[in-house]
């Protein structure tokens, strides 16, 4: 049953009914098992939190900083925060120091909590150009601290000013006058075209997407949910927090590239993901089958057309199977099927709520075939996340991003482009009137930037208008159609289409390293590096005729015409990739601009 407590209450609501039963668990690196924390821990930590807060002076609506990755601490942390009708801002882990710094400032943060050692390193090296700070709470007690550092402390010492609950009456005055109008976070953007700004999500709009998500798809309180993004992503935050709402267990993933190995520790029911998790698997299964003798490769290749045609054209459209494909399909889930989930560890999955960018359907195709039901949606930072989504018990298409939830109003503007209106979507950017001025118009819609169209009840989306490019002959180029469709071959790791004011379009391509080099010594060619492979003629012969199959349903004025494989993958550190692995277009042709310039030399 969902609990419709106010995220300022809702877990000491929980532990009331759910006492002993888990709430959170984490892996203990130390050891290699998950540990467990009780809603009842859970609740007393999310209270000394609180207690803890008022005690240092942190004011009603103050905002405080939460720089880490993923960690039952931040959890922790945020919820003790909305007790004390605190705002809680979180970081990214990766985050710059330019970053931290600009966020710090901007919100005129005076506490951050920060993870690990690069968190507190990075956090400590800003502490002088942000006047503001006044001190760092260490989650890790492995952290080694700064000679000079004067002004931090752990999270067991600070925990400990909040023993004993000398400010309870304080912490539960403030948790019951919360405003619906109070905010409860602010999420910076990831940047992808310009400065960061500061969404601003209220309990308002958390309480008005919570009940809207859990109408249309299927959740309880048996669900243990694997948290794989980052709470700093709006996704994994709005779900986890309906997750909790619905008693569910959180299982944290503190290293993403552990991700695959947790999944087999814990068999989650549910994790949300981007699609590139997904693209991630599909290329392993893919060269599974390459590498397979010809019987098992027969076998696996049926096993995912009989499930592909029961559960895409039939189950997914809302219509009952035919006995003979039912049977057919009972069978290949019981073995192939069974034993490929049971290598991802998804043995009891229920479902896979995907988004955060576009989905190739040949992926999502992938995914529903192999019986696991991917959840599609979309959504952004400012619509406290789904605007959309998949209804489980409605019709679904491949490549759509479901229905419009209850509540949200939808219409299309100029160039198709995609208007919201409802109690989920934010007000303003936290101290940016004018940008918050631009991006609504005088009857109150909110201008997305996508744009899309609605058929048959369901939300498509078509290109991002910032994204498109606009050649040089004056022709229209949606770079993210074309990214989507490549990178499902599985040379194809990474992709960077460029066309914008050039006569013709190109792309930077990332290969699939390993698959590249086996390719190479199957085929007698030598080199020394992966920049000797990348410049050989034939391997980029290799790789243009497979785009060049891939790409052949766009009009000839859309198609890559040239090619260049870069030798390493494109990096957050260089700037490349937002938090969230979106390409940064102006970044990429700023550091690419002497490749990119070769290709259209004459």
């Amino acid at each position: 049953m969902l609990n419709n407590t106010s995220l300022s209450e809702l877990i000491h609501s929980q532990a009331k009914v759910y006492g002993e039963k888990t709430a959170l668990s984490y892996r203990d690196y130390s050891t290699g098992t998950w540990k467990e924390i009780s809603w009842n821990r859970f609740s007393h930590t999310v209270a000394l939190v609180a207690n803890a807060l008022v005690e240092l002076g942190v004011g009603v609506q103050e905002n405080i900083a939460v720089f880490t990755q993923n960690k039952p601490e931040g959890v922790c942390v945020d919820f003790g925060a909305y007790g004390a009708r605190v705002v809680s801002i979180p970081f990214y882990a990766t985050s710059s120091e330019a970053q931290i710094q600009y966020m710090i400032n901007d919100a005129d943060v005076r506490f951050v909590f920060v993870g690990e050692q690069y968190q507190y390193d990075t956090a400590f090296r800003v502490l002088k150009m942000c006047p503001s700070l006044q001190r760092l709470i260490i989650f890790d007690p492995a952290v080694v601290r700064n000679p000079q550092d004067t002004i931090s402390m752990y999270f067991d010492e600070f925990l400990k000013l909040g023993e004993g609950f000398p400010h309870d009456t304080e912490v539960a005055r403030r948790a019951s006058s919360v405003q619906p109008d109070d905010l409860v976070n602010i999420l910076y953007t990831s940047g992808t075209t310009g400065v960061s700004k500061g969404v601003t999500l209220t309990y308002r709009m958390y309480a008005a997407a919570i009940p809207a998500n859990d109408k249309v798809m299927d959740l309880s309180d048996t669900d243990v949910i694997m948290c794989f993004l980052p709470f700093t992503h709006v996704f994994e935050r709005a779900w986890s927090y309906w997750c909790l709402s619905r008693g569910c267990q959180l299982a944290i993933n503190l290293k993403p590239q552990d991700i695959l190995m947790t999944l087999r520790e814990v068999h989650p029911t549910c994790m949300a993901a981007v699609p590139r998790f997904w693209e991630k698997v599909y290329s392993g299964v893919q060269e599974k089958i390459a590498s397979s003798n010809a019987m098992q490769r027969k076998l696996m290749l049926e096993a995912l057309a009989v499930g592909k045609k029961y559960n895409v054209d039939y189950k997914m459209r809302g219509l009952v199977p035919p006995l003979a494909l039912k049977l057919r399909y009972k069978f290949f889930e019981k073995t192939i099927i069974a034993l490929l989930k049971k290598t991802l560890g998804l043995e009891n999955a229920n479902f896979f709520p995907t988004a955060g960018s576009f989905i190739p359907p040949a992926i999502e195709e992938f995914v529903h075939s192999c019986g696991i039901k991917m959840t599609a949606g979309y959504g952004m930072t400012e619509t406290t996340a789904t605007v959309s989504c998949d209804w489980h018990h409605s019709p679904s298409s491949i490549g759509s991003v479901g229905r419009v939830l209850d509540g949200i109003e939808i219409k299309f503007g100029d160039m198709n482009e995609i208007l919201l209106r409802g109690d989920t979507i934010t007000k303003q950017y936290y101290r940016k009137a004018e940008i918050t001025a631009q991006a609504y118009d005088e009857e109150g819609w909110f201008h997305t930037g996508d744009c899309g169209y609605i058929k048959n009840g369901e939300l498509y989306l078509t290109d991002r208008i910032k994204d498109l490019f606009k050649t040089s002959n004056g022709k229209y180029i949606s770079p993210q159609a074309l990214e989507s469709k490549f990178v499902v071959d599985r040379y194809i790791d990474e992709v960077a289409i460029i066309a914008d004011e050039r006569k013709f379009v190109s792309a930077l391509v990332i290969p699939d390293y390993n698959l590249l080099e086996q390719w190479a010594r199957e085929n007698a060619i030598d080199f020394d590096s992966r920049e000797q492979l990348c410049q050989n003629p034939l391997v980029n012969k290799m790789v243009m005729a497979r785009i060049e199959t891939l790409q052949q349903e766009f009009a000839h004025y859309e198609q890559v015409k040239r090619i260049t494989l870069l030798p390493n993958p494109f990096s957050m550190e260089r700037g490349e990739l937002t938090n969230t692995l979106k390409i940064k277009r102006p970044v990429i042709a700023k550091n690419y601009k002497e490749q990119i310039d070769a290709m259209y030399a004459e």
